[in-house]
């Protein structure tokens, strides 16, 4: 009887709603190259030397670019870009904004980076990554990391 106590409790169970499990968008690693290339062009373009990192909706990296003679200190100011634009939603740049304006508690929230350069990756209404850009101004950071994020942008 032992073995067949699994299998009741399986069928006793109540099923769970399809709805009740959504499918959830990813951002794929092709989609996440198109992204990151995307934004390399433009940095080229400007003749700009930044770190490009793309990370997924949980903010782990994806990929990494570091153009040529770029300062090695933007590679993880770069991913803490992207990652804060991907975990809370919203572009890297209202917490630098929070902080500006005397909000300084936004420096103690885990995983912020109160600096101008991360943008989400918006997919059918939904984030599904970030770009976070590194090396330049703050504003220039920010204008090669939108290029970037429009590859994916919702049509």
């Amino acid at each position: 009887m032992n073995a067949l106590l699994p299998l009741v409790l399986a069928l006793a169970a109540p099923s769970v709603p399809a709805d009740a499990l959504p499918t959830k968008e990813v951002l794929t690693l092709r989609a996440a190259r198109s992204v990151a290339d995307a934004a390399e062009a433009e940095a080229l373009r400007r003749g700009a030397t930044v770190v490009i990192a793309v990370v997924d909706d949980a903010g782990y990296l994806l990929v990494l670019h570091r153009l040529d003679d770029t300062q090695v200190a933007s590679v993880e100011v770069g991913i803490a870009k992207a990652r804060t634009a991907a975990i809370f939603r919203r572009p890297s740049k209202v917490f630098e904004d929070q902080v500006r304006n005397g909000r300084i508690s936004a420096l103690a929230l885990p995983g912020a980076a109160a600096l101008q350069g991360g943008i989400p990756i918006v997919h059918r209404g939904r984030v599904v990554g970030a770009i976070g850009v590194s090396g330049n101004t703050p504003q220039e950071d920010e204008d090669i990391a939108k290029v970037g994020a429009a590859v994916v942008a919702d049509r």
